[in-house]
């Protein structure tokens, strides 16, 4: 056998062997939770996770807001740019799996030592630069741990698309609470300022007392300052709204729809085990988890040889146009192999490190899973109790109308006083107002369910 391939045998052994990955055997942890969620409710249907936002809101105002929102909001910029930037950690960790190549060309000119004339000295060489022979799989350990943080990053983003697309419709719905509390408000002000009018009257007239009045007027100021209150809270909601979009939105926008006639789908609750492990923000922990696991392979590696080779092939002559003639070629193998013997328990710690980095990841991961697990039951307890508060409450508002239908007719004939249809006209107000907010909760909490099973991120 000759010297040449004394040398590359064993060489093209380590190569055949690289890629031996000393890595944990990945598992996923049982879900810390119940096997079944409480109030589970509807069944059949599409699951979350499958159905797409643009199916799931079927109002065209608010699908437009939550398009201008994807391709604006800045968080979710941000999002997809670090998913670019760990992908292109993921490439150079990949890269590391390969042999570099470069090529150089070198020409001087100088007296020589013997004859002491000018002499010209002309090479090029094509060479393979330090690479590490990923025999223990270091490097595929690396490559693994990075692509894992590329995929959670991924995931990331698709956990802030959700969140994203739940506050839109939640600050939308927010609006449409506003658009209808200011009407009835408007409307509340202007029967109590004709009230405070007509008492007035009465008052200036002898046929009523200072009481009456005061009470009447001190009604209107309420609503007034109802009114003052509510149209606040409209501007803040829009400007949530603004930041939600990722651009300006007019003082004057109108959602132009009632809290009644907002209608979403009921959603399947399913099993635990099967929903929680589709939410981004658990898949973004488990990528997470899995990164961990694989960096104990690259700790574990370390305390094994590393071996790397360094080779060329190049051309020498004293002129140009022998360069490339036979005789002028050359080559060089140098393998290289540095095994640890003394590091201070470096390589210890390391190892140390990544097991409790991986106990940590798991620990995370775990948490995301009950985290996501509450979530899905506050709003599966929040869908089998709101029905039974908004018929309720819509009963509280039906008794007030015929109470203060009553108290105006007792007080137009003198059986009943001022104060009566008063009392009854401000508490038809309050459970009026209250209605809206129930309904606002029940649809916020149909939302909340939607993002909790995972919904929001399929639609491009």
């Amino acid at each position: 056998m000759s010297y040449r391939m004394r040398i590359l045998t064993p060489l093209a052994a380590a190569l055949l062997a690289a890629g031996c990955s000393m890595m944990p055997k990945y598992e996923r942890p049982e879900p810390p939770v119940p096997q079944a969620f409480p109030y589970p409710g509807a069944t059949g249907g599409m699951a979350a996770a499958d159905l797409g936002w643009e199916q799931f809101f079927g109002d065209a105002t608010l699908r437009s807001l939550i398009e201008r929102a994807l391709r604006n909001n800045r968080d979710l910029r941000v999002a997809v740019l670090n998913i670019a930037q760990a992908r292109a950690q993921y490439d150079i960790r990949n890269a590391d799996r390969l042999p570099t190549v470069g090529v150089s060309a070198t020409a001087s000119r100088a007296p020589s030592p013997i004859t002491g004339d000018q002499a010209t000295s002309l090479s090029v060489n094509l060479g393979l630069s330090a690479w590490e022979i990923d025999f223990f799989g270091r490097i595929a350990s690396l490559s693994e741990v990075a692509l894992a943080q590329y995929l959670a990053t991924e995931e990331g983003r698709k956990a802030a698309q959700v969140a994203l697309v739940a506050s839109v419709a939640n600050t939308w719905l927010s609006l449409a609470a506003d658009e209808e509390l200011l009407a009835l408000t408007r409307e509340t002000l202007a029967t109590r300022e004709e009230s405070l009018r007509l008492t007035r009257l009465r008052f200036e007239a002898g046929a009523s007392s200072e009481i009456d009045a005061r009470l009447a007027q001190s009604l209107a100021e309420s609503a007034r300052a109802t009114l003052a209150q509510l149209q606040r809270q409209r501007a803040l909601d829009l400007n949530a709204l603004a930041l939600l979009l990722g651009e300006g939105v007019s003082p004057e926008f109108q959602v132009g729809i009632t809290t009644e006639g907002v209608r979403l789908p009921d959603l399947p609750a399913g099993v635990p085990s099967e929903v929680l492990v589709r939410r981004p923000d658990v898949r973004q922990a488990e990528q997470q988890l899995i990164a961990a696991n694989a960096n104990i392979g690259a700790a574990r590696a370390a305390f094994f040889p590393r071996i790397s080779l360094t080779a060329g092939i190049g051309t020498a002559s004293s002129e140009l146009t022998g360069l490339f003639k036979g005789g002028s070629w050359g080559y060089t193998i140098a393998p290289n192999l540095l095994q640890p013997i003394f590091d201070a328990g470096r390589n210890r710690a390391g190892l140390a490190s990544a097991q409790a980095l991986r106990d940590i990841a798991v620990a995370q991961y775990e948490r995301a899973i009950q985290q996501a697990f509450r979530d899905v039951s506050d709003a599966l307890a929040g869908r089998a109790t709101f029905g039974d508060q908004l018929a309720a409450q819509a009963r509280v508002v039906e008794a007030e109308s015929v109470r203060f239908r009553l108290a105006r007719l007792r007080y137009e004939n003198g059986v009943a006083s001022y104060l009566d249809l008063l009392d009854a006209q401000r508490s038809l107000f309050t459970a009026q107002q209250a209605l809206v907010q129930v309904r606002l909760s029940r649809l916020q909490n149909q939302v909340q369910l939607y993002r909790s099973l995972g919904g929001g991120w399929t639609a491009q």
